[in-house]
């Protein structure tokens, strides 16, 4: 039995985060964290140890920034609350790792869709609503993450656009 697929969209410090740590501080029960986000400056680390602080003690961080739908799959029925962020750098981890995007994909949504005891946020950002990028590494970029966004928003029960911290429901 699904608990719920609640996907989360915006831009750049548009309250994602904010948004579904609040909303899910309301649910009881164990909650996790799966961070795509790597470490690989220190002004990344710092990013990443204030999003720590701010989600508190309650919460189990998973740091996984390619196999997430192994992590969804193995960790769905563990967690009254599993929180994915952000399918953006996930998607970015998967281009740089030279993986296959579409595999890596479907994989995803099966792990999303595949019957689960967790409410599950999935946080990403809208990269499509700016000027066309000027070259072909990012405008695929572009392309392949708002295909990902269209998938997982259709595989989802509820969807919230952020716009300056104000979540706006889509869907749901």
């Amino acid at each position: 039995m699904n608990k719920g697929i609640i996907f989360v969209v915006g831009g750049a410090k548009s309250g994602k985060s904010t948004f579904t740590i609040k909303k899910s501080s309301k649910i009881p029960g164990k909650k996790a964290y799966i961070a795509t986000a790597e470490a690989l400056d220190e002004e990344m680390r710092q990013r990443i140890e204030n999003h720590k602080r701010q989600r508190g003690d309650e919460w189990i961080t998973y740091e996984e920034p390619l196999k997430i739908a192994n992590l969804i799959e193995e960790k769905k029925d563990s967690y009254a609350v599993l929180l994915v962020d952000c399918l953006t750098l996930w998607l970015s981890n998967v281009i740089h790792a030279d993986l296959s995007i579409e595999t890596e994909t479907e994989h995803l949504i099966s792990s999303l869709i595949t019957p689960h005891s967790s409410l599950m946020y999935i946080v990403s950002n809208e990269v499509g609503m700016g000027i066309v990028p000027d070259n072909k590494l990012s405008r695929r970029f572009r392309d392949m993450a708002g295909i990902l966004n269209q998938k997982v928003a259709q595989a989802a029960d509820e969807v919230y656009f952020m716009v300056s911290g104000i979540p706006l429901k889509v869907k749901g």
